[in-house]
This record gives C-alpha cells, sequence and structure tokens, in this order.
C-alpha cells in the first residue's frame, strides 16, 4: 500500500457535530464513500470500554449503554475555553465529564481499560477524521494523506487551527480549510452548471447538528466561480439543541408525575436523549409520535406523546434566530431579499418542516432548493475542491474559482480598551491589510499587540487570539515613534500578524500558540503517537475478538460432529477434549491471540486428527 501513497487522490471531509461523511473524485465525478457498515455518513462519536475503543456507528450503537464513556459534540469544544459559557452550559447536558486543563483548554475525561484517560477535542476530531480516512483508504485501496477539511463558516482563528491540528495528528495532509456553506454550494454549481446561464445569487442555509451558517454567494455563468458575498451564524445552534430541549422537557414531564429528579442518572439521561433524537427524525414527517422507555429511573417506566406543535413551541426561539441570522447575512452584503435566486438547504436539521415554512415566508413564499443531498453536499464540494488542489485537469475543477471571505473582524486592543478593526467580517480572502499606529507615552521600548477577533467595541468582549511584544522602539515623545500592523489572512482563512518599527525597520510575528488553545508542534506529535497506539490496540483487539470468535466457533462445530458418532472408539476422547476446552475458554476470557490459536489446534488435533474418518468410518 505504501508503494502506492504518491497515487491517492486527495479527499474532501465534512467533519460534522453529529454525522461526518467523506468524498473523492473518481471516474470522472465525485463519489460519497460509505463506511464499513454501508452508510454514506458516520456518527461523529468515540466510545471507550474495558475492552476497546469505538469510533462512528459502533459507538453510536452502544451509547445508552455507556454514557459516560461516549464522545459526541467534540466539535463543539474544539478551539474554546472551558471557560466559555457555552461550554458550560453543555457540560450539565452531556453524560460524559470535561475538566479544566492547561491554559483553560477543555478536556474530556473517559474509564478506559480501566484507567482513567483525558483527551483534548482535537484528539477526539482526529479519532474521526482517522476513521474516515480508513473508510477512503478502503475504498481506494491506497494510503491516504491530502485532504480539504470543511467547518462552519462562523469558526473563528483558533477553531480553524484546531480542527488543522486535528487533521495532523490524524496523519492527514490538511490542504485546505473550507467553509461548509461554499462547499455546499461549490456541489450545488457543479449538479446545475447547465441551467446556470447568467450570474445569479444563491444563499445556502446550513443547519446541521451542532452549528448553523448562512452564506450569500454569487455564481457566475456555468457554476464555476463563486464569490461569497457576506456570511453569518452561530457556531453553537443545531439539531443538538433541539434534542436538548426535548429531553429537559421529558425530565421535567417525569418530575412532575412522580416527583423525582432523574438529572443526575447518566444512563437514564442517555437513554432518554437517543429516544428524543429518533422522535425528532419522525416529527419531520409524521404529525404525532411517542417517547417509550422501560425501566428509565428507579425502575419506573416512562410512556409520553409528543406532537410536532409541542416540538415547536419548544424550539421556536432557536427558529427565529435562524430567520433574524439569514435578515443579518442579506444586510452585510446589501442585498434585498427578492434578489436572492435560489435559497439552499443544507444539514439534517432543514428537514424540520417548521424550519423550511419559516424560511419560505421570510422570501415571499419562494421555492426552496432541495436539488443538493444536505447530508452530503458539504463532503461532496470539499472533494471537489480537493481535486482542484491537487491538480485534476478535468473542466469541472479546473473552472473552479472560489473568492470566499472572513466571517469575524479582526483587529487589536488599543488604549482604553477599544477594538480597533484592520480587517472587516466579510472582507474577501486571501488578503493583506496594514494601519499604522502610534506610541502611548514617551519613550516607550516596546509595545504589547493583542490581537482580537470579534464585532464588540470592547476588546476584551471579543476572542483573543494572541499576544505578542515588539522591542527596541527608539526613545521618543509620545506619538511620534510609528508602528505598522499588518494582518495577513491565507486562502483557508488563518491569520498572520506582523508588527513593524518603521524607523528601524525591526518586525515581530504573531505566533499561534498554547496562550489561545493552539497546540504546540510537540503536543501534536505525541498525540499522533497516542493515535498509532490506539490504532494498534484497536488492532490487536480484533484479532483477539476474531480468535476468540473461531474458538467457540471450532468448539460449536465439534459438538455437531460428534452428535452421530454412536459407535466412534474415540468419542468420549472428543467429548471431553471439548468439555475442557469450553471450560478453559471460560475460565480464560482475556486469553491472548497465541493460546487461543493454540486451544483450537488442540481441539482439533483431537477431534480431526488425520487418520480420521477413512469413508467415514472412526
Amino acid at each position: 500500500m505504501d508503494g502506492k501513497r504518491n497515487n491517492a487522490p486527495a479527499i474532501g471531509i465534512d467533519l460534522g457535530t453529529t454525522y461526518s461523511c467523506v468524498a473523492v473524485w473518481k471516474h470522472g465525478r465525485i463519489e460519497i464513500i460509505p463506511n464499513d457498515q454501508g452508510n454514506r455518513t458516520t456518527p461523529s462519536c468515540v466510545a471507550f470500554s474495558d475492552a476497546e475503543r469505538l469510533i462512528g456507528d459502533s459507538a453510536k450503537n452502544q451509547v445508552a449503554m455507556n454514557p459516560a464513556n461516549t464522545i459526541f459534540d467534540a466539535k463543539r469544544l474544539i478551539g474554546r475555553r472551558f471557560g466559555d459559557s457555552k461550554v458550560q452550559d453543555d457540560m450539565k447536558l452531556w453524560p460524559f465529564r470535561v475538566i479544566q486543563g492547561p491554559v483553560d483548554t477543555p478536556k474530556i475525561v473517559v474509564s478506559y481499560k480501566g484507567e482513567e484517560n483525558e483527551f483534548l477535542a482535537e484528539e477526539i476530531s482526529s479519532m474521526i477524521l482517522g476513521k474516515m480516512k480508513e473508510t477512503a483508504e478502503s475504498y481506494l485501496g491506497k494510503v491516504v494523506k491530502d485532504s480539504v477539511i470543511t467547518v462552519p463558516a462562523y469558526f473563528n482563528d483558533s477553531q480553524r487551527q484546531a480542527t488543522k491540528d486535528a487533521g495532523a495528528i490524524a496523519e492527514l495532509n490538511v490542504i485546505r480549510i473550507i467553509n461548509e456553506p461554499t462547499a455546499a454550494a461549490i456541489a450545488y454549481g457543479l449538479d446545475n452548471k447547465s441551467d446556470i446561464t447568467c450570474k445569479i445569487n444563491v444563499l445556502v442555509f446550513d443547519l446541521g447538528g451542532g452549528t448553523f451558517d448562512v452564506s450569500l454567494l454569487t455564481m457566475a455563468e456555468g457554476g464555476g466561480t463563486l464569490e461569497v458575498k457576506a456570511v453569518a451564524g452561530d457556531t453553537h445552534l443545531g439539531g443538538e439543541d433541539f434534542d436538548s430541549r426535548m429531553v429537559h422537557h421529558c425530565a421535567q414531564e417525569f418530575n412532575r408525575r412522580w416527583n423525582k429528579d432523574l438529572t443526575g442518572n447518566k444512563r437514564a439521561l442517555g437513554r432518554l436523549r437517543c429516544a428524543c433524537e429518533k422522535a425528532k427524525r419522525i416529527l419531520s414527517c409524521n404529525n404525532l409520535t411517542s417517547i417509550d422507555l422501560d425501566c428509565l429511573h428507579e425502575g419506573i417506566d416512562f410512556s409520553m406523546k409528543f406532537s410536532r406543535a409541542k416540538f415547536e413551541v419548544l424550539n421556536m426561539g432557536f427558529f427565529v434566530k435562524c430567520i433574524e441570522t439569514v435578515e443579518a447575512c442579506l444586510r452585510d452584503a446589501k442585498m434585498e431579499k427578492p434578489y436572492v435566486n435560489e435559497v439552499i438547504l443544507v444539514g439534517g436539521s432543514t428537514r424540520i418542516p417548521k424550519v423550511q415554512c419559516m424560511l419560505q415566508e421570510f422570501f415571499e413564499r419562494k421555492e426552496l432548493c432541495k436539488s443538493v443531498n444536505p447530508d452530503e453536499a458539504v463532503a461532496y464540494g470539499a472533494a471537489v475542491m480537493a481535486a482542484k488542489l491537487s491538480g485534476n485537469n478535468h473542466k469541472s475543477c479546473r473552472d473552479l474559482l472560489l473568492l470566499d471571505v472572513t466571517p469575524l473582524s479582526l483587529g487589536v486592543g488599543i488604549l482604553g480598551d477599544i477594538f480597533d478593526v484592520v480587517i472587516p467580517r466579510n472582507t474577501p480572502i486571501p488578503t493583506k491589510k496594514s494601519k499604522v499606529y502610534n506610541t502611548s507615552r514617551d519613550n516607550q521600548p516596546c509595545v504589547d499587540v493583542q490581537v482580537y477577533q470579534g464585532e464588540r467595541t470592547r476588546s476584551t468582549d471579543n476572542h483573543l487570539l494572541g499576544t505578542f511584544r515588539i522591542s527596541g522602539i527608539p526613545p521618543a515623545p509620545k506619538g511620534i515613534a510609528k508602528l505598522e500592523y499588518c494582518f495577513e489572512i491565507d486562502a483557508n482563512c488563518i491569520l498572520t500578524v506582523t508588527a513593524k518599527i518603521l524607523s528601524t525597520g525591526k518586525t515581530e510575528k504573531l505566533t499561534i500558540t498554547n496562550a489561545n488553545g493552539r497546540l504546540c508542534m510537540e503536543e501534536i506529535e505525541k498525540m499522533m503517537e497516542d493515535a498509532v497506539k490506539y490504532k494498534q490496540e484497536d488492532q490487536e483487539y480484533r484479532k483477539r475478538a476474531d480468535a476468540f470468535n473461531a474458538l467457540e466457533e471450532c468448539i460449536y462445530n465439534m459438538k455437531n460432529k460428534i452428535k452421530n458418532m454412536e459407535n466412534c472408539k474415540r468419542l468420549k476422547k472428543m467429548e471431553r477434549g471439548i468439555a475442557d476446552t469450553t471450560k478453559w475458554l471460560e475460565q480464560n476470557q482475556a486469553a491472548s491471540v497465541d493460546e487461543l490459536h493454540r486451544m483450537k489446534k488442540h481441539l482439533e488435533s483431537i477431534c480431526m486428527p488425520k487418520f480420521w474418518f477413512v469413508n467415514n468410518v472412526c
């Protein structure tokens, strides 16, 4: 496989909050790659037990039985601080434990193989990315290295950097980070290029499991050129929040009926969350469903009817916020509603009838575009970009030109705790802008440059990306010495800041460090080693499980073989051999692969010697 490394195409990965998807350009078109279960999307879920680590479908399938050690929603933690109010709110609902790590980074605590382990969100995300990488490698028969990974349009610099780190830990070379709604627009443009005969304005409404984005793009004739005009969104709004409202309502109802609080019972909450998610999906098709759970808490069965109307009332605040975000995006783009030609729905939560109804009413009964698959469009677009960046000469890839924007304003903190913007939000990228500042006191020898991202007037109300110092300013009265701050954003929407003393030419650069949650190379390398270790452990576990199952099957087969051997002289020896092996297996559940193989061969030598059965005579 290693010999084919250079021939492997680049893949596109939609790293979602609840589900992830991988795609690749093959045979002149995009292929969505099914996982080992045959599913085209994979749950963004990782579980740990005393025996093994599970990723994807197998992890999600056992969440109700093992909630404290089953991790989901890692995307809601990535690039955030432990003290973030949204992290604190989520922690009240998650069945797994999150603690404060170094420099206020959140760490997830699980029990794995009898020991307590701590993981950063980047590590959990890297495990999911690793699963997508394996899925692609199994399909292509080659080692995959290059990838394009998507992120919510409203992710800040720290969250984008953390996603790149997750890719590095998974041994992926992340050649580009692109915004999810932009990737969906690429998918729409490729699928409808023959219908796009003039410049059109497209609004992508992307409501997923954990994040929400709105992007307004202009698409040129043929759909090859995409120019993003404005983005808006909320990195903490999606289907998970709708589930949480349902869970909270059910828990209140349980308390009302039996005067018992089940919120401290993590297993009960895990089962309830699974039932609510299932009910939510049913309510997108039916007006009524029921939630039925046996022995939910303290032996009490729980059953209640849940109507679509009740679901809509519980979540109306979220739905209204979605429409307000669409309004903000149009405002930023300076575009009136009638000038929007297409409204494209992306993300599983756009299947909710009330969301579609409110969006249609906002656009004055305009038909919504459902021609792209809401679960797969983002991975589809990412794979097109991956093909283009890796030199694919197909016309659809070659003609693709993407002009994206920065989602949030970038600037520095100045005197009086004021945030001074250098690059306004919705500025086309890549971009490079500079601003000149004066010293604030006499003979000032140095300046601490604080770089922020956000939309608030006060510096400290925004997200601090990093701080660095430039020293060696020649003595001069206040306001005389001048410094130039240069902000440069690359195609991945990732920032580099340079400060320059104009009189001497001395410069200093911002290095994203642990100060804002970015992992250093040593930490990434250690996590890569851990990822390899976990993968090897998983492989060893599978080998042992296969050997264990092979021995069990051998015992079963031998029992069947001796059923009709009444006159065989070796019968008693065979029966004793089967009984001894069965007893040994019961007493040696943790036996090694070699021991299991030896016992299988030993049993076969007793029950199936070389001279056994000559013309069916024992």
